[in-house]
């Protein structure tokens, strides 16, 4: 094989060991893995990768948040890094990223850095954090009922273990999240409407099955309130009405909201569930 294959073919393989790595990767890291500077320099050259800062390159359609990470010398973490993971994210309002307490200061003054100790060690390669730093720095930045959505959305899709994170060095709100998170909302919107209503000192149980059909919250044992999320039309909506009624010739009482009534009108909602509670609705008789 001539030496002009030979470099064709190092620079096709080095392409595809930074495409491997998320697109973006360190020179040093690349060099331990077999590839030479020169190679690199080439690759550079012909703009198969591209420069993001010293000692960082990247594949030119590179992921541009990881992109971004890498040039400010950060880890994409907390609110934007559980997004990314899917989980149950109220909002977002700017980038939220970590790093080393003794680094040097972070350039894009529109995202928020978290500058505290991480719970799980970073390797230097790393441009977003992992699971158990993540919801540790949810834990706290956000208020608890955003916090406590993004760590049951957590627990219910299995990417951390209860048992695991009782064993980390969790500060005090995390320690408080972790009592209350349970593995089986199903939407960060239930997480909140739950929590919202615990003073109500009466037995709430989230995802029932009841005639059939799971419904949202189960409040003592008749009173049964569905919480309609953004694309709830068409066939769905006629599925519910028809649940609905069945629920109601079995005894049941039914409260449906929306969405929007939880997030932007919370105390029309207390209102309407306190007095349902206050009327007895939720007993059986």
């Amino acid at each position: 094989m001539s030496a002009t294959i030979r470099t064709e073919t190092a620079i096709r393989a080095l392409r595809e060991g930074v495409a491997s790595r998320g697109g973006v990767a360190r020179v040093a890291s690349l060099q331990r893995a077999g590839w030479s500077r020169h190679c690199i320099r080439l690759a550079l050259q012909r703009g198969i990768l591209v420069r993001v800062r010293r000692d960082w390159v990247a594949v030119p359609d590179a992921d541009a948040e990881l992109v971004a990470a890498a040039r400010d010398g950060v880890v994409l973490s907390c609110l934007t890094q559980a997004r990314r993971r899917g989980l149950w994210v109220l909002r977002e309002d700017r980038p939220h990223v970590a790093a080393d307490p003794h680094a040097a200061g972070h350039k894009d003054s529109r995202a928020l850095v978290h500058w505290a100790m991480p719970l799980v060690p970073r390797h230097p390669d790393a441009l977003v954090d992992p699971i158990e730093n993540l919801l540790a720095l949810v834990a706290a930045c956000q208020p608890h009922e955003a916090a406590l959505a993004v760590w049951e959305s957590a627990l219910q899709q299995g990417l951390v273990v209860r048992a695991a994170l009782e064993r980390l060095p969790l500060d005090a709100a995390s320690r408080v999240l972790l009592d209350q998170a349970q593995s089986f909302a199903g939407s960060g919107l239930e997480t909140i409407f739950a929590a919202r209503l615990r003073w109500l000192r009466v037995r709430i149980l989230p995802q029932v099955w009841i005639l059939g059909h799971r419904v949202d919250f189960l409040i003592g044992q008749r009173l049964i309130v569905q919480v309609d999320g953004r694309q709830h039309i068409h066939r769905q909506r006629a599925d519910d009405v028809a649940h609905d009624a069945a629920l109601m010739l079995h005894g049941y009482h039914v409260i449906r909201v929306t969405y929007e009534q939880v997030l932007g009108d919370w105390p029309a909602v207390q209102d309407l569930i306190s007095r349902a509670v206050g009327q007895g609705l939720h007993l059986a008789r």
